[in-house]
């Protein structure tokens, strides 16, 4: 990190500080346990309880403070105002972090990188980002959640990005926002945060998108069918992938670490941000060989049997589900296709119909096993008309003891669900379980 003196944290963070002598910090945790010598220690909600931990461990401080998100932003409001690095901040429906890790393996052998690690998006994770800082940082690439309109701008008021990524918007959070059209609204306020001469990249004919999309003092880069990064071939073997990109009238032939094809379009908009920033489009390869995705984003495990088993449960909604469901038909090939789907949360009155919808795209890829996990996934099975067998489980319990009893020897399977569900319990015991 870009040091902070001791005086800077107490103007900075109000609150109670406790040093061991050292006159500076060089890094800011929240984790006792990933202390380093030099860091800053913020206790948040029970913190306090592991401030001695912390120093013992080689905090240079450790701050109690008044208000722990607003010293969290206020520490890295200050680290990045020191820094001149160029900032992408991405934010979407879906694919947040896949597009991050992507775009993060591009820039690495051309550019001096930080990128946010796993899904750190929110009001803790994005000050723990950019406190990572160094004084020869170059790019910085941050990841924006939200949960409700104001949020992404509040972040971007930190951050202060120079390139803002709208992966996708679609059906997520409507518990709050009630209307796509919303959804629309929050994520637009990445586009409207940008500084004159930054570049707006978001995806081709999102037509939610258009009314924000006005502005005549930045860039905007639309990517996907249409836009100036498109797609025109893609082959998947054996966990990597071939593209055919056009990317700005220019061809392009591109090998990537992963082998899902909507990860393709998530590479676009990589691409897409990585020529924004100034780096070489024809030099992209040295980075595409070296993604890795962030884990239970289609990570891949044996099964008995030559079996695969696809486990994507970060998180869930009806985009992401089907995108999911189509890399599960491409990836099985002539193994038998087992989806495990839990819940989708945050969906809304609308959350049946949304389930319903996805059931039903699972008939229509040729899945050969549903099983629906969770009180809400029930209706998958309204959809699932066509599925040749279906199984509802209220419980993670309960879902494991029925795919032990539905698994066999070769099955592809894919696992996936909403964060609160917690399915990777499932995915992580399967992959030892002996078939039936």
């Amino acid at each position: 990190m870009i040091p902070l003196s001791l005086d800077d944290v107490q103007r900075l963070a109000p609150g109670n500080l406790r040093t061991t002598g050292a006159d500076r910090v060089t890094g800011v945790q929240i984790d006792s346990r990933r202390i380093k010598p030099g860091d800053l220690f913020v206790a948040v909600g029970r913190g306090a309880d592991y401030v001695d931990q912390a120093l013992v461990a080689g905090a240079g401080a450790a701050l109690v403070p008044d208000d722990a998100f607003a010293a969290l932003a206020a520490l890295a409001t200050e680290v990045r105002s020191r820094s001149s690095a160029r900032v992408v901040a991405i934010t979407g429906s879906t694919a947040k972090t896949s597009t991050k890790d992507i775009l993060g393996a591009l820039c690495a052998p051309h550019a001096r990188t930080v990128v946010a690690e796993g899904s750190q998006n929110n009001e803790l994770g994005l000050p723990l980002t950019l406190c990572r800082l160094e004084p020869d940082t170059e790019v910085a690439i941050v990841e924006m959640g939200m949960r409700g309109v104001g949020q992404i701008a509040e972040l971007c008021d930190i951050a202060k990005p120079d390139v803002g990524v709208i992966t996708t918007v679609g059906p997520v959070h409507l518990e709050l926002l009630g209307t796509i059209e919303r959804v629309a609204q929050a994520k637009a306020e990445l586009v409207e945060s940008l500084p004159a001469g930054g570049t707006a990249v978001v995806p081709a004919g999102e037509r939610q998108l258009e009314p924000y999309l006005r502005r005549e003092d930045i860039e905007i880069v639309r990517f996907g069918e249409g836009g100036e990064v498109s797609l025109s071939y893609f082959a998947a073997r054996e966990g990597r992938s071939r593209l055919k990109v056009e990317a700005f009238g220019r061809p392009l032939t591109i090998e990537f670490s992963f082998s899902g094809r909507h990860n393709a379009t998530n590479a676009l908009a990589a691409l897409a941000a990585y020529n924004a920033l100034g780096l070489p489009l024809g030099k992209a390869q040295r980075g595409a060989r070296h993604v890795k995705l962030s884990r239970w984003r289609g990570e891949e495990a044996p099964l008995p049997g030559d079996g695969v088993l696809i486990n994507d449960c970060y998180n869930a909604n009806p985009l992401s589900m089907a995108a999911a469901l189509e890399h599960l038909v491409e990836r099985a090939g002539e193994r038998r296709k087992v989806a495990v789907l839990g819940d989708m949360a945050e969906l809304g009155p609308g959350a049946a119909s949304y389930h319903r919808e996805v059931g039903a795209a699972a008939s229509r890829a040729g899945v050969d096993v549903l099983l629906a996990v969770g009180p809400l996934a029930k209706s998958y099975l309204d959809g699932a008309r066509g599925v040749p067998v279906t199984r509802w489980a209220p419980t993670v319990e309960q879902g494991l003891t029925a795919l032990r009893q539905l698994l066999q020897p070769g099955d592809c399977v894919l696992v996936k669900g909403s964060r609160a569900m917690g399915l990777e319990a499932v995915g992580e015991a399967v992959a030892v379980v002996p078939a039936h």
